[in-house]
């Protein structure tokens, strides 16, 4: 299975339709590829907000507002597209409204047999808090997809290691990534938090990211980062665990994705810390001890 995950460049479409065809045309190129998966970037839905006037662009509660009337369009392009180009399409992430002003950052994930699979973002990053108006989800999932199990991790949650690792334990072997950074350091965090949870999980992570800038959008004004797919590192896979990333002004960042080389390299792993997990559970070390200097002779 190829996978196929997107540094996209932010834009200002004039309308839905402006923005559909950069949809379509991105898409086919991923598909052109080979990829089988395609995944684009946390908050593609405010991207928008550049379709509403200047007033609603500045302000995040009229964006958030607006842009619910594409909610639909947004699911039936997808949806269109994955069968389409028959590839699972991994919309980035939607602000949705859930009533009374309060949002969640939802990423849909379209098949090509029609169905709709989401994942909400479930731990909040001081922006979103700040804002007053988005909620984290309430549910962690894991999706049956051509025969494997995949789950999502919305940027932040790439960093948190218990809900990835029930994940795992569901059966997930690809984690997919949508994320949004505005600074190297958090840029950084979620680079760091991807390779982590391929260690310890061994599982493939899949990482989307935005590019450029917006000033016209108060959370879409700066974006670093780059795109890439990560693998354990360890015998039969990269030294530094990357096997595919974008650069050079790259667009898509794609790597071939074999499922089978886990078991293979399981077999002659130099470390196997999906298998000594449980080890970290011990009762002895379950709570640390504070040892003063000097309080046990040597031996």
């Amino acid at each position: 299975m190829k996978i196929a995950v997107a540094r996209y460049e932010i834009g200002a479409p004039v309308d839905f339709a402006a923005f559909a065809r950069r949809q379509r045309q991105e898409l086919a190129e991923a598909a052109a590829a080979g990829a089988r998966i395609a995944v684009l970037p946390e908050y593609l839905s405010l991207e928008l907000a550049a379709t509403f006037a200047p007033d609603i662009q500045r302000e995040l509660p009229a964006s958030l507002a607006a842009i619910q009337r594409y909610r639909q369009p947004w699911l039936e392009l997808f949806s269109g597209l994955a069968r389409e180009l028959d590839m699972h399409v991994v919309a980035g992430s939607f602000l949705l409204d859930t009533g009374r002003g309060r949002y969640r950052n939802r990423s849909d994930w379209l098949t090509p047999q029609g169905a709709h699979l989401w994942q909400d973002k479930l731990q909040l990053t001081g922006f979103e808090k700040a804002t007053g108006l988005i909620d984290g989800g309430d549910a962690l999932k894991v999706f049956e997809v051509d025969g494997i199990r995949a789950g999502v991790a919305v940027c932040y949650d790439s960093e948190f290691p218990l809900p990835v690792r029930a994940q795992q334990e569901a059966g997930a072997r690809l984690l997919v990534v949508p994320s949004c950074t505005d600074t190297e350091a958090g840029a950084t965090r979620v680079r760091v938090g991807c390779l982590a949870r391929a260690l310890e999980n061994r599982m493939f992570v899949a990482q989307s990211v935005t590019a450029g800038r917006a000033d016209w959008s108060p959370a879409l004004d700066v974006n670093t980062g780059e795109a890439a797919v990560y693998a354990p590192m360890d015998r039969g896979f990269p030294a530094d665990g990357v096997l595919a990333r974008t650069g050079d002004a790259r667009r898509w960042a794609v790597a071939e994705l074999d499922f089978a080389a886990f078991e293979a390299s399981r077999a002659q792993a130099q470390v196997a810390n999906d298998r000594d997990w449980p080890g970290q559970w011990q009762p002895a070390l379950q709570r640390a001890v504070v040892d003063p200097a000097g309080s046990d002779p040597a031996p």
